[in-house]
């Protein structure tokens, strides 16, 4: 993990370039993938969107197919080498936990000032739900999207009802991947979240932001304190101990006591 802090910056890393690479291929394309599957249905001569400067295009169901294919193989191809690069490196911070939806209503309750936040470390629960839910949506519609694209490519006659249960749940997890697009863009937007939106074009945050909202991430990245082998006394009382206990043993014992012979029973006389 490159995850550290600049402390002549008071900034910490967040996220290296390959995240930051993975993270806008994935986003730019799925754009992409979600403008040219609307052409697709077809909407754009429709509504004028063939009329927009830079957009003729837009009206021809094969450009936008190949446009659309063209994208895919990018948003895929990122997708998996996330999952790979990752996993390979044991990054699982962003994988839902148990307890994550209970701290979540936690979480989203103190945005309305009802309660208080707990620590975090580096993702939120909510991120952590958001990325589960997300990961589930890409891999529905990467794998219905195969099966169209072999069908369109290849083979024209496969089973109909394969290839309708295919296109409505792409259709259906294209949906979903547009609302959790949008709540994706709303929760940025959210007050407490904002100072992430630094992180998603620099890879950084604020220092201040981070020990605030995340202290249990950033007590990862510092060192530890030693711990002491002494418990430290007050100036001068180490020596006045080893004074005392010098003395102790120097002092020299008490004589002993003087042995009393007792007289009542008088000594005879040899005369």
């Amino acid at each position: 993990m490159s995850d550290k802090i600049i402390n002549d910056q008071g900034l910490v890393v967040r996220h290296d370039l390959v995240a930051l690479v993975e993270h806008w291929a994935i986003a730019l394309s799925g754009l992409l993938l979600l403008v040219t599957g609307v052409f697709e249905l077809p909407m754009a001569n429709r509504y004028y969107i063939t009329s927009l400067p830079g957009l003729s295009w837009s009206g021809d169901f094969i450009k936008s197919m190949y446009i659309h294919y063209a994208a895919a193989v990018v948003f895929i191809a990122a997708a998996v080498f996330h999952l790979l690069y990752h996993g390979i490196r044991g990054e699982g911070g962003m994988v839902p936990r148990r307890g994550d939806l209970k701290e979540s209503l936690v979480v989203m309750r103190s945005f309305f000032g009802k309660g208080k936040e707990p620590p975090f470390h580096k993702y939120l629960p909510e991120q952590r739900l958001a990325y589960g839910g997300m990961v589930f949506i890409i891999a529905m519609l990467i794998l219905s999207g195969l099966v169209k694209t072999y069908k369109n490519l290849y083979a024209p006659d496969m089973f109909l009802t394969l290839v309708l249960w295919a296109t409505w749940i792409h259709n259906v997890f294209f949906m979903l991947f547009v609302l959790a697009f949008a709540a994706h863009i709303g929760a940025i937007l959210l007050r407490p979240n904002r100072p992430m939106t630094r992180g998603i074009f620099t890879g950084t945050v604020r220092l201040d932001y981070a020990r605030r909202r995340h202290p249990l991430w950033i007590q990862e990245m510092e060192p530890e304190s030693e711990p002491l082998d002494e418990v430290k006394t007050a100036p001068g009382s180490g020596d006045m101990a080893e004074k005392a206990e010098i003395r102790e043993e120097t002092e020299e014992a008490p004589p002993p006591a003087p042995v009393v012979i007792s007289e009542k029973f008088p000594r005879r006389s040899n005369n």
